[in-house]
C-alpha cells in the first residue's frame, strides 16, 4: 500500500502531453488555510501567558499555580496525538479537522468564563487535547493535495505560520486587554477557531479529485501521469485499518520520534523560558524585549522555509528522499547545538540574542524535513505516524521547562544550555545514523530470495 502512495506522487512523466494550458493553483489555496489554522492554534496557547498576571491577580494564583495550569497543556496535547491522528487516517481529515477546530474555538472561550484555579485548569487541559491532533491530521490532509517534492516546502510555511503567532499574539492580546478585560482576550481568539472550521468545511476536500476547482492540468502536477498521458491514481482505502504492531515494532519509527523529541526539546525554550532569561538574566527592558528579542523568532520563521525549500529542491534534483531529508536536518542539529554555548557564555545581551537567532533559525530547518518524512514511511497512515512522532516530541517538549526552570531557579544560568547543545547533538546522530525516510514503518520488510 506504502509503495501505491509513493508511487502515485511521483513527478510527471517527461514528454507526458499537456493536460490543459493552465493549471490551476488551488492547492496553494488550501495550503494558506491550513496555515491558517496552525496560526489560529498557536496564538491560543500563547495567549493565556499574556493575562496571566491579570488572571493570577483576580484568582489570587500564586506562579506555581499558574505553572501548572500553563504547563497542563502539554499532557493532554501529548496523550491525545496518537488517537486524534488515528481518526483523521480513518475517518477523513475534512471531518476530522472541523471537530478538531470547533473544540480549538470553545476552549478559549471556557478560559473566559473560568470563575479560579479548577476551571482555568480543565480548559487548559481541554485546548491541548483539542489541539493534539490538528498537526498530524493536518499532514495527512496536504498529503493527497501535493506532490512528493513539495512536502518539505508545505510544512515549513505552515510551521511559518505556527512561529509567526508567536511574535503576533502578544500585541494583539495586550491590544484587547487595554481595550476590555482579560475574557475578552479569549472570546475574540476563540472565534477564530470557530470560523476557520466553517470556511475550512465549506472549502476543503479529501482529495483534490473531488473539488470542482482542481482541473486536470494541476491534478496531473500532483499525481504526475503515465506514459500514455493519463493521470496516475491515488490507492487509499476509505477506512484503512493501522497495522499497530508493524508501527510498535519499527526501528525506524522509534528513531524517527526520537530526533523529533531532541527537535521540540530546543524548540520549547523559545516558548516558554526565552522571555524570563532575556529580562532576569541578561536584563533587558520590556521595550529591548519586543523589539530585538524577536530576533530569534523572525530567523526561526526563516529557517522554515529555507529547510523545506532546500529539502525539497535537493529531493527533486536526487530523487533520493534519504540524502535530501539528512542533508538538511542534521547540519541543522549541529549548527543549532554549536551556537548556543556562545549565547550562554557571551557577557553581551546582544551578541546573545544574536546567537540564539543563528541557533533558532539552525533548528528550524529541521522541520521541514522532520514533517515530511511521517509521510515519506507513513503512507495512508501518515496522520497516524505524525501523531506517534508529536507525541514523543510533546512529552520531551515538557521537559525543556523543568530543566531550565529548575536550574535557573538556583541561578545557573548557563548550564541548561550546554545540556540543549548534548540534545541537539544526539538529534543530528539520530539523522545522520538511523533515520531512512525510504524505509516505511507500515510495511511488511521485503522478504530476501
Amino acid at each position: 500500500m506504502m509503495s501505491q502512495l509513493v508511487n502515485s506522487a511521483g513527478e510527471p512523466a517527461q514528454g507526458a502531453p499537456d493536460m490543459v494550458s493552465k493549471p490551476t493553483k488551488t492547492r496553494w489555496w488550501i495550503l494558506v488555510l491550513i496555515s491558517l489554522m496552525y496560526l489560529i492554534c498557536y496564538m491560543d496557547r500563547g495567549n493565556l501567558s499574556v493575562a496571566a498576571p491579570e488572571v493570577a491577580r483576580e484568582f489570587h494564583l500564586s506562579k506555581t499555580a499558574m505553572g501548572i495550569i500553563l504547563a497542563s497543556f502539554s499532557w493532554t496535547y501529548a496523550l491525545g496525538q496518537v488517537p486524534v491522528g488515528w481518526l483523521g487516517d480513518r475517518f477523513g481529515p475534512r471531518k476530522v479537522l472541523t471537530f478538531i477546530m470547533y473544540g480549538v474555538g470553545l476552549a478559549p472561550i471556557l478560559n473566559g468564563i473560568s470563575m479560579g484555579f479548577n476551571s482555568l485548569l480543565g480548559a487548559r487541559l481541554f485546548l491541548g487535547f483539542a489541539e493534539a491532533g490538528a498537526f498530524p491530521v493536518a499532514s495527512r490532509g496536504m498529503q493527497t493535495w501535493f506532490n512528493r517534492s513539495e512536502r518539505g516546502r508545505i510544512q515549513g510555511i505552515t510551521h511559518l505560520f505556527s512561529r509567526a503567532a508567536l511574535a503576533i499574539t502578544p500585541p494583539i492580546a495586550a491590544a484587547i486587554l487595554a481595550a476590555f478585560n482579560w475574557r475578552w482576550i479569549f472570546f475574540i481568539f476563540g472565534s477564530f477557531g470557530v470560523i476557520w472550521a466553517l470556511v475550512f468545511s465549506i472549502i476543503y476536500r479529501n482529495n483534490p479529485e473531488n473539488h470542482k476547482a482542481v482541473n486536470k492540468g494541476e491534478l496531473a502536477e500532483i499525481r504526475g501521469v503515465n506514459p500514455d498521458g493519463s493521470v496516475k491514481t491515488l490507492a487509499i482505502s476509505a477506512r484503512p485499518k493501522v497495522p499497530w504492531g508493524r508501527i510498535l515494532r519499527s526501528q525506524n519509527m522509534l528513531w524517527i520520534a526520537l530526533g523529533y523529541c531532541c527537535f521540540f526539546f530546543g524548540t520549547n525554550f523559545y516558548q516558554t523560558w526565552y522571555p524570563t532569561y532575556l529580562r532576569e538574566y541578561r536584563h533587558m527592558s520590556l521595550k529591548a524585549l519586543g523589539l530585538f528579542g524577536a530576533l530569534p523568532l523572525i530567523a526561526g520563521m526563516l529557517g522554515d522555509v529555507v529547510g523545506g525549500w532546500l529539502t525539497d529542491s535537493i529531493l527533486k534534483k536526487t530523487g533520493n528522499a534519504k540524502l535530501a531529508r539528512r542533508a538538511v536536518a542534521a547540519p541543522g542539529f549541529i549548527l543549532a547545538g554549536l551556537f548556543v554555548i556562545p549565547a550562554a557564555l557571551t557577557t553581551s545581551p546582544a551578541v546573545s540574542v544574536l546567537c540564539l537567532a543563528v541557533s533558532f533559525f539552525s533548528l528550524e530547518l529541521v522541520i521541514g524535513p522532520a514533517w515530511a518524512v511521517p509521510m515519506d514511511v507513513g503512507g495512508q497512515y501518515s496522520g497516524t505516524i505524525t501523531g506517534v512522532m508529536n507525541m514523543a516530541g510533546a512529552m520531551a517538549a515538557s521537559l525543556t521547562a523543568v530543566v531550565y526552570g529548575t536550574l535557573f531557579d538556583r541561578g545557573y544560568w548557563i548550564a541548561p544550555f550546554f545540556v540543549t547543545t548534548g540534545v541537539m547533538l544526539t538529534g543530528a546522530l539520530f539523522w545522520i545514523f538511523l533515520i531512512n525516510p525510504e524505509k516505511s514503518v507500515v510495511e511488511a520488510p521485503a522478504q530476501s530470495t
